[in-house]
This record gives C-alpha cells, sequence and structure tokens, in this order.
C-alpha cells in the first residue's frame, strides 16, 4: 500500500498481531455518531435503489437485464460501498469529516454477512423445490418476470398483460390437479411440479421475514441511536494463513489511515472535495513597514505567522463568560491540491516526504514558506468544528503569503451540511386502507406482510447466485458511486436550509477571523513593522463580517 505501512512494534514476526483482541476491527470514535449512523443505516434498508439518485444525481444505477435479479438499496449499497473502499485496486478517496467511513463499511459487511446467511437458507429451498421440479419453478418464475416487465419492478399497478398471465396459470394448475390426461408417475409429478414451488414460496416467505425483522431492528436502532455494533468475524483473522480475513483488517486500517490524511483537495467550483463549497472569503493584505525608520525590519516567514495564528486560535473556546461558547476544535496544517472540476479520482502523494497518507512537517513547512505563487500545492491552517452530532462541519482556512512588500492573510469559511434526509428515515410499517364490512362508509388501517409475495421471490431467484456477485451485477444491475468519491460529501445536504446550522457557520466567522487579525499584527509588532495600516484594515473587515451572508464564493461572472 503506498504511503502506508501497517506494521508496529507489536506485530509479530509473522506479520499478525495475535494479543487479545488486537485485530478485532474497532468502530472510530472520531466523527459524529448521527451522521456515521445515518449513512451505516443504508446497508440495511429494502427500499428501491432508484430513491439514491434523488440524494445524489450523479450517483448512476446500472438497468437490470432481468428486473428478477435487480437489487434493492441496501443490498446495491452494501455492495458498492466495499468494493470502492475495500477493493484491493481501488482508487484514492475523499476524507469524511463528521462521520467515520470505517463504521460504515464495518456495518455494510455485518449486512452483507446477514443476507448471505438468509442466501443459505434459501438456497436450500431452491434446491429442494426448484432443482426436483425444476420445469414448474421456471414456469413460475417466468410469470413472475413477466408481471414485472410489465407492471414496473417497484410498486406499479400490474397490467393487463401480467394479470392475464397470472390466471392463465392458475387456471392451468386447476386443470393439470382436475383433468390431466396422463396416468402413473408423471401425472404425480405434472401435478406436484405446479404445487411444490408454491409450498418452497410459503417456507422462503417464513425465511425472508425472519431476516427482514433483523435487518430493519438494526435500521431502526442505528437511527435511534441505540448503539447498533456491527459485527465482522470474517474480518478477524483466526489462523497465520486466513489470508481473505487479513486483506479485510489490512483495508480497513487503510481506509482508515487514508481518513487521516492532511492532502486535500480543491475542485474549482465544487469547493474542497469534503469540506464543502467556500461561502466567504476576506483578506488582509497591506505593505509591510517598519515601524521606526532607522531600523529594519527583524526577519520572519511566512511559517512564523501560521504558528503565531495556530497558538491563537487554540484559545478560541475561552470565554470571559461562563456561557458555554465554543466546543474545542481541530486545529490542523492543511496541503490542498488543485484539480479539474470534472475530475473522476484523485491521486495522493508519494515519496519520502509522505507517511501513512500524510505529509511530513518539514514537507507542511516547505510549502507554505516556498510554494505560494504558481503552479503547485498550497497551505492552508486549518480550525474545524464538527457540531450536531457530524451533522454540520464548519472549517475555516487561513493561508499566508509574502509576494514582495506584501503581506496577505486570507481567511475562508466552508460549511458541509446534513446527510440527505433519504438516510435519516426510519422504517415504517407498510398499511392500506380499506372499508370496514358492515360500515363499509368508514375506512380502516390494515397492517401488510413485512415482506410482499414479489419480495420473496426475488430473493428466492437472487439466492443461489449470491456466491458469485458478479454474475448478480450482470443480471440485476448495479450502483456506481459518483466520482471522486467520499462517504460523507457525497449524499451532503445545503446546511443553509436549516436556520440553527445557518446560524452555527455565520457566527464562527467572525471570531476566528478576529483571533487571526490579533495574532497577526501581535506578531508583527513583534517583528518591529508598523502596524497601523493592518489595524485599520482589520477594523473594517471586522465590521464586514458581522452582516455576512453566505455566497458561491467559487463561482465568477467572468
Amino acid at each position: 500500500m503506498a504511503g502506508f505501512d501497517d506494521r508496529s512494534e507489536s506485530t509479530s514476526a509473522t506479520g499478525y498481531d495475535f494479543s487479545p483482541g488486537a485485530e478485532i476491527p474497532l468502530t472510530g470514535s472520531s466523527g459524529g455518531t448521527v451522521a456515521t449512523h445515518a449513512l451505516a443505516s443504508a446497508a440495511y434498508r429494502d427500499r428501491p435503489v432508484k430513491d439514491l439518485l434523488a440524494a445524489n444525481p450523479d450517483t448512476k444505477v446500472k438497468p437490470p437485464k432481468l428486473s428478477l435479479f435487480e437489487p434493492n438499496l441496501g443490498e446495491a449499497f452494501s455492495r458498492a460501498v466495499q468494493t470502492r473502499l475495500l477493493g484491493g485496486a481501488r482508487k484514492a478517496i475523499i476524507q469524511s469529516f463528521g462521520s467515520e467511513p470505517a463504521a460504515v463499511v464495518e456495518h455494510c459487511l455485518a449486512a452483507t454477512r446477514i443476507r448471505k446467511e438468509r442466501d443459505a437458507h434459501l438456497t436450500v429451498v431452491m434446491l429442494v423445490s426448484g432443482l426436483l421440479f425444476l420445469p414448474g419453478v421456471l414456469l413460475w418464475l417466468l410469470v413472475f418476470q413477466l408481471r414485472r416487465s410489465l407492471a414496473g419492478a417497484q410498486n406499479k399497478r400490474v397490467g393487463a398483460f401480467g394479470v392475464a398471465a397470472m390466471v392463465a396459470l392458475g387456471v392451468l394448475a386447476v386443470v393439470f390437479l382436475l383433468r390431466l390426461p396422463l396416468d402413473g408417475f408423471w401425472a404425480l409429478y405434472l401435478r406436484a411440479m405446479l404445487v411444490a414451488p408454491v409450498l418452497g414460496w410459503l417456507w422462503a416467505k417464513r425465511i425472508c421475514e425472519r431476516y427482514a425483522k433483523d435487518l430493519q431492528g438494526r435500521w431502526a436502532g442505528l437511527l435511534s441511536g441505540g448503539g447498533v455494533g456491527a459485527k465482522i468475524p470474517e474480518a478477524v483473522p483466526r489462523t497465520p494463513g486466513d489470508a481473505g480475513a487479513e486483506r479485510i483488517r489490512l483495508a480497513l486500517r487503510k481506509l482508515s489511515a487514508e481518513q487521516a490524511s492532511n492532502l486535500v483537495f480543491y475542485a474549482g467550483p465544487k469547493g474542497i472535495l469534503g469540506m464543502g463549497t467556500r461561502w466567504g472569503s476576506w483578506q488582509l493584505a497591506e505593505e509591510l513597514r517598519p515601524s521606526d525608520p532607522a531600523k529594519d525590519i527583524d526577519p520572519f516567514r511566512s511559517w512564523d505567522v501560521v504558528r503565531a495564528i495556530q497558538d491563537r486560535l487554540r484559545m478560541l473556546e475561552r470565554s470571559p463568560l461562563h456561557t458555554g461558547g465554543f466546543p474545542p476544535p481541530t486545529i490542523r496544517h492543511w496541503v490542498v491540491s488543485p484539480i479539474g472540476e470534472k475530475a473522476t479520482e484523485v491521486e495522493r502523494r508519494e515519496g519520502q516526504e509522505v507517511e501513512a497518507f500524510r505529509i511530513k512537517d518539514f514537507e507542511i513547512q516547505r510549502i507554505c514558506d516556498q510554494q505560494q505563487f504558481g503552479s503547485g500545492d498550497r497551505h492552508y491552517l486549518g480550525v474545524q468544528f464538527v457540531l450536531w452530532d457530524g451533522q454540520l462541519v464548519i472549517t475555516m482556512l487561513i493561508t499566508v503569503t509574502m509576494l514582495h512588500h506584501t503581506l496577505r492573510i486570507e481567511v475562508t469559511g466552508h460549511a458541509l451540511g446534513p446527510v440527505h434526509p433519504l438516510f435519516t428515515t426510519k422504517p415504517k410499517a407498510r398499511t392500506k386502507e380499506v372499508s370496514k364490512s358492515v360500515r363499509f362508509w368508514e375506512t380502516k388501517e390494515v397492517t401488510l406482510p413485512l415482506v410482499e409475495t414479489k419480495e420473496v421471490v426475488r430473493l428466492a431467484a437472487r439466492a443461489p447466485f449470491t456466491w458469485y456477485p458478479p454474475l448478480l451485477d450482470f443480471l440485476g444491475g448495479k450502483l456506481t458511486l459518483p466520482e471522486p468519491f467520499g462517504l460523507r460529501h457525497t449524499w451532503a445536504d445545503k446546511p443553509w436550509r436549516h436556520r440553527f446550522m445557518a446560524d452555527d457557520a455565520l457566527r464562527a466567522a467572525t471570531p476566528v477571523l478576529r483571533a487571526v487579525h490579533a495574532a497577526t499584527i501581535h506578531l508583527l509588532e513583534e517583528k518591529g513593522c508598523a502596524t497601523q495600516q493592518f489595524g485599520t484594515r482589520s477594523d473594517v473587515l471586522s465590521g464586514l463580517v458581522q452582516g455576512v451572508e453566505p455566497k458561491r464564493a467559487d463561482v465568477y461572472d467572468v
């Protein structure tokens, strides 16, 4: 793995760690639980896969060749996320600020394991009722496929041809049972050929309902904050030769390391991927002059200004009043790399200046002091607030540049909104409104079965093929995630539609901007610089930021 060495001091010579619990993947504690659980709940959902298009139109759903094998949202989401984040030849991912992608992947693995257990039972049903009575099963499957093709695979009224096919098969079954022209063994077999699939369907329905309750319980538990854990025993190596488990464990470790990377990507109008679009920008740019004309300015670098600002930002949570105030922010040095607006992938740096996907400190200092004009990566100091349990991520970025005699301090605001409402909806019982038998002018709600008939048939038809996912992808279609992919920003909504979230984003700008300016002016005074012009400009910006409104700072009308 490029830039990532999984070995640690506690690892044995064989490359495995057999200390108690050492190889058990744990859900990360960083990030917000609400956003993480909302995204993880998608792995257990049984809704149509096309619902994801409403959350992000760039998501692509490959249409099925046979709608009977079409996956639902949970199946397609789990398959796509596992392939994208744990695949051996996967592309680089975008950090998911405000959430923990490893926890989401673990729930996808857990949901897949539950479905495999269900499919193992359904495969036995298909072998008993399908292999022995194959012509009858194929006939029933053909009718259901015809019904889905004519009526649409997802909750549409059955067309006239679909109804006619179902009625015709029912009449044929009655004729075969009552007036069959054959005698002996073949007469019994032909009768059983039509009846056995129905008995198998009843057996399969009980299996599907049992596992559907488990999946929906986990779905509801995650959104209710019940602390539903992901059980993935297949990721725990049991022997030194357990290559599959070791591969999953290393992939999860690599994912966590990439999540902690300090390299982010700027994609034009899309802003910094993972942090949201830039909604505000303030520049303090004045000429450096000595406070005493008879003396020179004490030499300093851009990095010295950045360190002074960093020290001042650490005191943001302090306040003269005991009224709450800021939570402890995350202050980090970021390296921002530019990519095209329509880029479909990103590439992380490699080399001696990179370790475990993180750019080392000496390289960050070099970029800060030397790469301020022209091509190349840029340095930003970031202060980040993860609020609303990960539903709102506010990031203020500060960059310091020195061109000729002009010192420029630029502060930009970025906001990543909550996950799309699709991921926060809880499961609901399916109901139907019918007329009362006696008081027919009144209606009542009747609870429908947890698993529909067509869903039982779909699951039973898919079960024998789940052991080879590429074949299911070919027959039933698959979900293609938008690129460059990151779990959090891909399905993020705008924060400005939520009054309190918008207020939090706007209110954070003023104290951060003033802290940055105060630290800069204090350092300039220590270095013998005249600060009157800087102070005047700072006062102007301090007044403007009080009435700040969000705008598209990365979209230019030229």
